[in-house]
């Protein structure tokens, strides 16, 4: 659920008071743990360390962000793919029939041009 539009969005103050007055430029990495801060246009150009749990990941943030929250620029949950050893077989055959048919595809472009 979304917040109330008569509140209107939840910006941390302490977060303001550290970029208020500075240039994105000079200003160095902004560590912060609330990732459910607004990004608002103030903060455009400065660089935020987010912290995801276990470490602080820069986010960069540009005109794009704007309206979004900080969490969503820095996952918590690192994604392991599926599978083992089966897995790892299928991919193996996967990429090998790939590079069959590039080889077969330059070798077939080399044969046109003469």
């Amino acid at each position: 659920m979304t917040r109330s539009s008569k509140k209107g969005p939840y910006v941390d103050e302490r977060l303001l008071k550290k970029i208020e007055g500075k240039k994105p430029i000079e200003t160095g990495v902004i560590k912060t743990w609330s990732r459910a801060c607004v990004i608002s246009p103030e903060m455009i150009g400065f660089n935020f360390g987010v912290h995801n749990g276990k470490t602080h990941i820069e986010v960069l943030v540009s005109e794009d962000m704007v309206g979004h929250r900080l969490g969503e620029f820095s996952p918590t949950k690192k994604f392991i793919k599926h599978g083992g050893k089966m897995q790892k077989e299928l991919e193996q055959k996967k990429k090998e029939s790939e590079i069959a048919a590039a080889q077969s595809a330059k070798s077939a472009g080399d044969s046109a041009k003469k």
